[in-house]
């Protein structure tokens, strides 16, 4: 499925069959998410990308043929691909364990062509292997909801109580490993959202309402995953002193001026970038042992379209992953 330009719904193409050279492999694809990233390199809200161009970088199949300098991965191996897709390996970041910032990075799905396909090339030494017990389709969300929502938990340090704002895909799978780690997740979706709420107390929410509404306790941090930046100031007025609000989004409307006595009392605000390969092998190695169960609805790659626009419209649980 081809995103020619910003703005235009995908369609379907008959593509060449991609070579892998060098450290690359050759992977069919089982199953590849559907990321809200995604939505906002079709609707033109992230600069620059390939065109035309293959979206999906929550990508789960099969190594069918490698390049020459490929030879950790044999064929047969399940891995997955996630946003990450290469970095200088030289620069300031990359060389300091934050190659999430390298200046020179490129993105599977947005400069490199993703999983919206049936095979795909992706650079081996950033792919991951997938964790026992996962078929693909339940594997995909972990590719970047798991991934990045890792990242974000991690940015909150010791939080006993948690608030998660925009309950989706990675706030589903994020909840599961905060209570694994014994902390309380309060869960704040669209208001009025009864269908979403409910979900989250499924997974052991310890209360859920709407973003408008104040939790029954002070949070100790909140993740904001979805891309309102209004939320950023409710969140803080959420939060105890010296609690942190982490801004979990590739892209988020402009947050709004607010009193400065909200961010007083040692609050913070930060943002998560991207993911380091680090963060894919940590979370692959704790997934496992939540164990984390993501919830999907599944559809075939033609109905990519159809896929997106559940997900703009807030009507899943959990995540859509289109499958060849």
């Amino acid at each position: 499925m081809l995103l020619d330009a910003p703005g235009q719904p995908l369609r379907q193409a008959d593509l060449d069959m991609p070579e892998p050279v060098g450290a690359e492999v050759l992977i069919k694809v089982g199953a590849c998410g559907v990321c809200r990233t995604d939505l906002h390199i079709c609707d033109g809200d992230l600069p620059r990308p390939a065109r035309p161009l293959v979206l999906g970088h929550e990508l789960v199949g099969e190594v069918v043929a490698c390049g020459a300098d490929a030879d950790h991965l044999l064929e047969g191996t399940r891995i997955g691909v996630p946003w990450l897709g290469w970095t200088c390996g030289v620069c300031a970041y990359c060389t300091t364990d934050r190659e999430n910032l390298c200046p020179r990075a490129r993105f599977t799905g947005y400069q490199i062509d993703g999983g919206y396909a049936d095979y795909a090339v992706a650079d081996s030494r950033y792919c991951l292997l997938i964790p026992p017990g996962y078929q693909d389709v339940e594997a995909a969300p972990l590719l970047c909801a798991g991934l990045i929502g890792y990242r974000a938990l991690q940015a909150t340090g010791d939080a006993a109580r948690l608030g998660l704002y925009g309950f989706g895909a990675a706030a589903h799978i994020v909840a599961q490993v905060a209570n694994h780690q014994g902390r309380e997740v309060y869960a704040f979706s669209r208001p009025g959202d009864q269908r979403t709420q409910a979900f989250a107390r499924s997974l052991g929410a310890a209360w859920s309402g709407g973003s408008d509404t104040a939790p029954p306790e002070p949070l100790d941090a909140a993740i904001i995953f979805a891309p309102a930046g209004e939320l950023v100031p409710a969140a803080l007025r959420a939060l105890a002193p010296g609690g942190r609000v982490v801004c979990a989004g590739i892209h988020m409307s402009d947050i709004p001026s607010f009193p400065y006595e909200w961010l007083w009392g040692e609050r913070t605000i930060r943002s998560v970038a991207n993911l380091t390969r680090r963060d894919g092998r940590e979370f692959f190695a704790l997934a496992p042992s939540v164990p984390v169960r993501t919830t999907t609805t599944a559809l075939p790659l033609g109905q990519a379209n159809a896929a997106l626009g559940l997900l703009r419209e807030g009507a899943l649980d959990g995540a859509a992953v289109l499958v060849p």
